[in-house]
Parts: C-alpha cells; sequence; structure tokens
C-alpha cells in the first residue's frame, strides 16, 4: 500500500513538471490572472496528491489535472458576482462557455501565435517588470521550475528570486496586463527578454539544475518548440533564428548525452548518434540569422555566435578533429559584446583545448580570483580538468570533490566524483 502512495506522489510530481506551464497558460486564458492561475493550477495538484494515491493514477494524468483546474477556474468565475456584472452586458455565460471550449482545445505544435505558451512568454516579459523579474517569473511558469531551480539559473540567492517573482505577479495583476501577444513596436522591445528567457528554459532542459535526471527533455521540447514559433513570427529578425539555430544544434546531441541515466561528456559522446536532422535544421537557421544580419548591416548576434560554436562541434566527424582554435575565436567575439563571467569560463575551456591546459588555468585562475563565479560548480570542474591534463593530479581531485559538492543535479554531482576517483578523464565540455 505504501509503496503504491509512493508510486503515486512520483507520479504527481512527474507530470507537474510537464503539465503546469500548459495548465498555467491554459488557466490564465481562462481567469486572465497569472496569480490567480497558478493558485488554481497548485488547487489541481493537491487534490492530484489527495486523490492518486487513494483512487490510482488516472490513465491520462495530464488531462486529468487540466480538467480539475478548469472546473476550479469556471467556479471562481461564476463566483465573482463583481466580474458577473461587468460582463453582463457582453453575455456572461456565453464568454464562460467560449473559456472552457477554448481551454479544452488541445495543444498545437504548430506556429499559431495564438499559443498559450508564448502568450504566457510575452506576458511574463512585459515592460511594467524588471527584467530579472520577467526571466525569474517566466522561468517558473513556463520552466515549471522550483524558486531554488530557478535561483539556481541565476546565481542568486532563493529569497529573492522568490520576492521577485511574487512582486512580478502582483504587479501584473495591479496593471490588467493582456493576455496577448503584442503588435509592432512593441513586439520588438519585448523580444530580447522573450528569447533570453527560451534559452535559459532550453538551458534547464539541457543541464537539469537539481534532481536525479542530467536532462529534462521536456523543457528543451518546449523552449524548441518555442523558438521555432518564434522564427515564424519574426522572420526578419537575425537573434531569432540564431537562438533556433542554437538549440537546434544542441538538441541534437540529446540521445548521445546519457548512457544508462548517466551523463556523457561531450568528448565522450557516440557522435553516430546525433541528430543529423536537428544538426540541418541548426545550419539553416543559422544561415537565415546570417541573411538576416547582412540585410541590416548588423555584425552577428550573442546567439547566433553561440549557435556557430555549436556547429564546429557538430561538423567535426571525431572529437580530435574539431576546430578549437575557431571556438576560441568565436567565445573571444562573443565575449566582446556579450561579457559574463560563464562566458569567459567557457572561453577558458577552448583555449586549454586549443592552446594547451596552462593558458586555459590562467583564465580560469583569474575567473576565480574575481569571485563572480563563487559558488558555481563549473568553475572548479573545469579547473580540475585543466589541472589534471597538467599532471596536477591532487590539486585536480580537490577540485572535482568542490565541484560535486556545490551541484545540485544527482546525475551530476556521481560523474563529478568519478572524475575525482580519476581525474585524467575526459574534460568538462558537454
Amino acid at each position: 500500500m505504501r509503496a503504491d502512495r509512493d508510486r503515486a506522489r512520483r507520479a504527481v510530481e512527474a507530470v507537474w513538471r510537464i503539465e503546469s506551464p500548459r495548465l498555467i497558460a491554459g488557466l490564465t486564458r481562462l481567469v486572465h490572472d497569472i496569480g490567480v492561475a497558478e493558485e488554481l493550477a497548485q488547487d489541481a495538484l493537491v487534490a492530484a496528491l489527495e486523490q492518486w494515491p487513494r483512487d490510482g493514477v488516472p490513465r491520462n494524468p495530464g488531462a486529468w489535472l487540466m480538467t480539475t483546474a478548469k472546473r476550479r477556474g469556471i467556479d471562481l468565475i461564476r463566483r465573482n458576482e463583481a466580474f458577473a456584472r461587468k460582463l453582463g452586458l457582453l453575455g456572461h455565460e456565453l464568454e464562460i462557455a467560449q473559456g472552457a471550449a477554448a481551454f479544452e482545445e488541445p495543444d498545437q505544435d504548430g506556429a499559431a501565435i495564438e499559443d498559450d505558451l508564448l502568450r504566457l512568454v510575452f506576458v511574463a516579459c512585459h515592460p511594467v517588470l524588471s527584467r530579472e523579474a520577467r526571466l525569474a517569473l517566466t522561468l517558473r511558469l513556463l520552466g515549471g521550475l522550483t524558486t531554488e531551480e530557478v535561483a539556481r539559473a541565476f546565481l542568486v540567492a532563493e529569497p529573492t528570486v522568490a520576492q521577485r517573482i511574487v512582486r512580478a505577479k502582483r504587479t501584473l495583476a495591479k496593471e490588467k496586463v493582456p493576455f496577448e501577444v503584442p503588435q509592432g513596436a512593441e513586439l520588438a522591445e519585448r523580444l530580447a527578454s522573450v528569447l533570453e528567457v527560451v534559452y535559459l528554459i532550453f538551458n534547464e532542459g539541457y543541464s537539469a539544475t537539481a534532481g536525479d535526471d542530467w536532462m529534462r527533455p521536456g523543457l528543451c521540447e518546449d523552449a524548441l518548440r518555442l523558438a521555432r514559433v518564434l522564427q515564424g513570427l519574426m522572420p526578419a529578425e537575425p537573434e531569432v533564428h540564431g537562438l533556433a539555430a542554437l538549440l537546434e544544434v544542441q538538441a541534437s546531441r540529446s540521445a548521445a548525452r546519457t548512457r544508462d541515466g548517466a551523463p556523457v561528456m561531450l568528448l565522450d559522446q557516440d557522435r553516430r548518434r546525433w541528430d543529423r536532422l536537428l544538426i540541418h535544421r541548426g545550419f539553416a537557421a543559422l544561415a537565415r540569422a546570417d541573411t538576416a544580419a547582412r540585410a541590416r548591416g548588423w555584425a552577428p548576434g550573442p546567439y547566433a555566435l553561440q549557435a556557430a560554436i555549436a556547429a564546429c562541434h557538430a561538423q567535426a566527424v571525431r572529437a580530435e578533429d574539431t576546430d578549437w582554435p575557431r571556438i576560441a575565436g568565436l567565445y573571444r567575439a562573443l565575449a566582446g559584446i556579450a561579457p559574463s563571467p560563464v562566458v569567459e569560463l567557457n572561453r577558458a575551456v577552448a583555449v586549454g583545448m586549443a592552446e594547451g591546459p596552462a593558458a586555459g588555468l590562467a583564465l580560469a585562475d583569474a575567473l576565480a580570483e574575481g569571485g563572480a563565479l563563487d559558488g558555481y560548480h563549473l568553475l572548479p570542474s573545469v579547473r580540475g580538468d585543466l589541472l589534471a591534463r597538467l599532471g596536477r593530479t591532487a590539486e585536480a581531485r580537490e577540485e572535482f570533490v568542490r565541484a560535486a559538492a556545490l551541484t545540485r543535479n544527482g546525475a551530476e554531482r556521481a560523474l563529478l566524483l568519478r572524475r575525482a576517483a580519476d581525474p585524467e578523464g575526459t574534460g568538462p565540455a558537454a
């Protein structure tokens, strides 16, 4: 009996991870308030936690959550007398029926701008919110991440992120931000924030910050689908194609990134398992990004440069064929237009491969001295690899142990501990 309850609880948690973004998006269209929508979704989650262990997991758990939340949302609207009075002359019952019918429509995979998830992204990226609040709120709602996981994505304290999310939802409700995709100049203004959000959602799926799984493929799929939708929406925007190119090529490696649930580093991956169709799509999107940039007289943007880096890996039939000097140069260009400690850390990896581990270690050591990446597990992981390649095995082992203590991902922790036991294994790039 207890085993059945545990299985049901795990099923609830797994379904919630997958379905919560769509659930909140559909409810927001129904009740026109992100905060209320999330509360209704949480109510459905509580109902599942109460009923599934007793009655068993339903055949279609995602639909069960949607139906439960939808009914509670409709009940809420009907109980709201003030709302009913406002809609009285417009046909209150008709609006409720239309809202319910729209909620029940299956999620579309096409590029329709009416996609609820895309609407939710643009609402969460409204200019009434700060940049940090837009990113935190969208990752929370669209990515289904916990506040702790969002904090890890931002490399900031969890209470700070929690406050941002609460204030963001209050601001959207106070300003009565409509649940719609903006048009014209307003659309262009919000695009940069939307692209960054989609990028971060993909990254969380590609290398999960917490939990036992190395990847969360559902997040990658959502981000990739949203990137493709944006391509159809704004075909003349170079960075829209640049982001899509980056995600397509990165996603092409997914099947090769794990073996029996354990992470497989880039240099160890069986490249025959890379998805050639996704690589082809990525190269095509990168070409469109270049064409669109040239048409405007622009240099490649940050996403196009990252896509070019990913393309270098995809073009190498074998790991030893990788053009590391070109990758190092691309990271140098990226640091010039979008400087950040994480970009510099990636450049240290590339320089270490192109010019030798001593050159890469010098860059990594400078980052460690600067303190900007304190608490970020990939810094000691990179230093450990570079130290191991220099034959400084004891120091490398200490760095891998330190990195393992910092990560919140169980699969990654196990990998880092294996590296500590065998410091001369393959490098950190994934």
